[in-house]
């Protein structure tokens, strides 16, 4: 009869310990379910053109640009509801006296999803009313990107 000696008992341990830790030995099953949020906001934006100040010859030329002008505003209203306005000012100061103050705004973003709500005159302006259902934003999102989280990982020995 053989006895394992302890110097080789603890090679072949550490051996085990090493193979064991090979992935070929291990197999790994990991399940993803789909993330939605609890609530879905609906924001609102409202856009103004004055209608006599359009380029246009005729009245509903400008009417026309007003309409496009108007919707355009409103969209840069929901874009900045989503993203937010950078700003970035300048005031230079010249012996205690402010010599130039200027404040510059940006607006940047995709705006998907809207609808046109109400398109109307009021005098001599026009408004255009977007609603922007963050729902609709989001189902337009899962189709193309299908977002996931880990539901479960399991793991079973060969």
């Amino acid at each position: 009869m053989r006895i394992i000696s302890p110097n080789n008992a603890w090679i072949m341990v550490c051996a085990l310990v090493l193979l064991g830790g090979c992935s070929s030995m291990i197999d790994k099953h990991i399940e993803y379910e789909t993330v939605q949020p609890d609530t879905f906001p609906v924001l609102r934006a409202v856009g103004y053109a004055p209608l006599s100040a359009q380029p246009g010859n005729t009245a509903g030329e400008k009417q026309l640009m007003a309409i496009k002008v108007s919707k355009l505003e409103a969209y840069r209203e929901l874009a900045e509801q989503l993203y937010g306005q950078k700003l970035t000012s300048t005031t230079t100061v010249k012996g205690a006296i402010a010599q130039n103050d200027g404040l510059k705004s940006q607006v940047n973003g995709l705006v998907r999803g809207a609808k046109v709500l109400k398109s109307y005159a009021v005098g001599d302006t026009y408004a255009t009313e977007l609603e922007l259902d963050m729902k609709r934003v989001y189902d337009l999102y899962i189709t193309q990107v299908k977002p996931q989280k880990i539901k479960k990982v399991s793991y079973s020995f060969k």
